[in-house]
């Protein structure tokens, strides 16, 4: 079996990205295999059966994402088509999401000074009626 990555020299940033976030939850569920394993006694080998399972369990998951982020040929090719839309997106400005975002907090706050203007109607209207008790 070759080692050789397949499209080697495309969507190089895709699949360094894709294979960080990939590594770093490997590492976390190592860790996490690793603390599991404390809360049982076993022993004098409890820190050699630790380092093992968390080791064996972050090279079998390293390899599995080695193949699917470099030799399996329809992920990587997911991940250049993946990069070449990227690169057809039109970001927008630092301006326009600004902006977009004041009018929504804006309009939030709208809406909830309308909630509970009608929530004070509907109150008062059912209490005028005799189905809620008044309230100060």
């Amino acid at each position: 079996m070759a080692v050789a990555i397949y499209k080697k020299g495309q969507g190089y940033y895709t699949r360094v990205y894709t294979a960080i976030g990939y590594a770093l939850l490997v590492l976390w569920g190592a860790w996490w295999l690793k603390d599991q394993i404390e809360s049982v006694d076993l022993g004098i080998y409890q820190k050699y059966i630790q380092a093992g399972a968390a080791l064996v369990f972050a090279g079998v998951l390293s390899y599995i994402g080695y193949l699917f982020i470099g030799k399996k040929k329809r992920s990587v090719d997911f991940l250049v088509a993946t990069e070449g839309e990227m690169k057809k997106v039109n970001w927008s400005t630092r301006r326009e999401v600004s902006g977009s975002t004041v009018l929504v907090i804006i309009i939030s706050f709208f809406i909830a000074v309308l909630c509970w203007i009608f929530d004070n109607i509907f109150a008062w209207f059912f209490a005028l009626i005799d189905v809620l008790e008044p309230t100060l």
